[in-house]
């Protein structure tokens, strides 16, 4: 096996010395992709619901290597379409106007091929799309992962225009031939028109297991996109993973569910309690961080241990439009049908809604 790796790495090095990309890992603007049903003409009501959801590339609770519960890989047609099926019975429940998502596949082995935007799609009411992979690889000689293309998207009910893409940073403290076929992490960025307001919207999925200032750069970028928005006065909402936890956490390591010891350590924030202050100084946001300090539980939206509970944040929503007061949810307990989202995905979803008639 380390031959095989060894004669692979060789392959690559030397293509990559030629200036080639033989396993069409990065990528760019290139690669975004939109979605346009022909099912237009929603009627304009007078507020907006929002929601962002990291969906876990419709893997449900299945307990993956990377979660260190478990050694799953790959999951089966069924197992995919019913965490699918799932995952849409609470959107289709909550019935938001804008969704931003991330961990989803578009075309990934481990999930059967099958692309998660165009399901969501056809199977909730909204009706456009915009996606960017965060993950891609021909191939994967890792794990048996195989092909990959797993990303970011936002839907709406409402056209979607003008899609930008910005790549962040990678890890500089792993090895050249793991960072070629590791994550690219990347904003991806699209107007919306509803009725009179144009809005930009944002989604991210940040580092999770940066060891180095990887993470600190990105969310950097993030804020100073935010800031040139805000600057010109043009109105957005940002809705995604950031993997930071809120100031005022009273637990900032040893989770519950800790069980990686090695590249997957992902639950030590002691040094990043504060990298989001400037967001919650400056926007509005899906919770105040005085009602944070108070009581940090019902804001939790993240456990990798589906037998446990949520333990923390690290889905948020903001804006420098306001966001409506008494309607902000953390849909920790929610259930439908006998199923919760506790069993539908490691994240639970974030909403908000906007008045469109202040």
């Amino acid at each position: 096996m380390n031959l095989v790796y060894f004669i692979i790495g060789a392959c690559v090095v030397f293509l990559l010395l030629t200036g080639c990309d033989p396993f069409k890992t990065k990528i760019s603007a290139k690669d975004i992709v939109e979605y346009n049903s022909s099912e237009l003409g929603y009627e304009l009501k007078d507020s907006l619901k929002i929601m962002t959801w990291n969906i876990k590339f419709g893997g449900g609770r299945i307990d993956f290597f990377f979660d260190c519960f478990g050694d799953r890989v790959l999951m089966d047609s069924s197992e995919v379409l019913n965490n699918m099926s799932n995952l849409c019975l609470f959107i289709n429940k909550y019935d938001p106007d804008i969704l931003f998502v991330q961990e989803v596949d578009l075309n990934a082995k481990r999930s059967v091929s099958i692309d998660q935007v165009d399901y969501l799609l056809k199977h909730t009411e909204l009706t456009h799309a915009v996606y960017v992979p965060q993950w891609k690889a021909i191939k994967i000689p890792s794990r048996g992962l195989g092909h990959m293309n797993c990303g970011i998207a936002i839907l709406s009910r409402f056209p979607l225009s003008k899609p930008e893409y910005i790549a962040l940073p990678l890890m500089k403290n792993q090895s050249w031939l793991k960072r070629y076929f590791y994550l690219r992490r990347g904003i991806l960025i699209s107007d919306v028109l509803i009725g009179e307001l144009k809005i930009k919207l944002i989604t991210t999925h940040l580092e999770a297991y940066s060891s180095d200032v990887t993470k600190r750069k990105q969310l950097d970028i993030l804020e100073q996109l935010l800031d040139s928005l805000n600057q010109q006065n043009i109105p957005f909402i940002f809705g995604g993973d950031l993997n930071v936890i809120p100031p005022g956490s009273a637990k900032v390591k040893g989770f519950p569910d800790s069980a990686c010891e090695d590249e997957f350590v992902a639950d030590d924030f002691s040094q990043e309690v504060d990298w989001l202050m400037p967001f919650y100084k400056k926007y509005y946001s899906d919770m105040t961080l005085d009602e944070f300090k108070q009581n940090n539980a019902p804001y939790f939206s993240h456990t990798v241990d589906g037998r446990g509970f949520w333990n923390r944040k690290i889905d948020y929503l903001f804006s420098n439009y306001p966001f409506s007061e008494g309607k902000s949810q953390t849909h920790q307990v929610d259930s439908i049908k006998g199923v919760t989202t506790m069993m539908v995905s490691d994240h639970c979803p974030v909403s908000v809604e906007i008045s469109l008639t202040q």
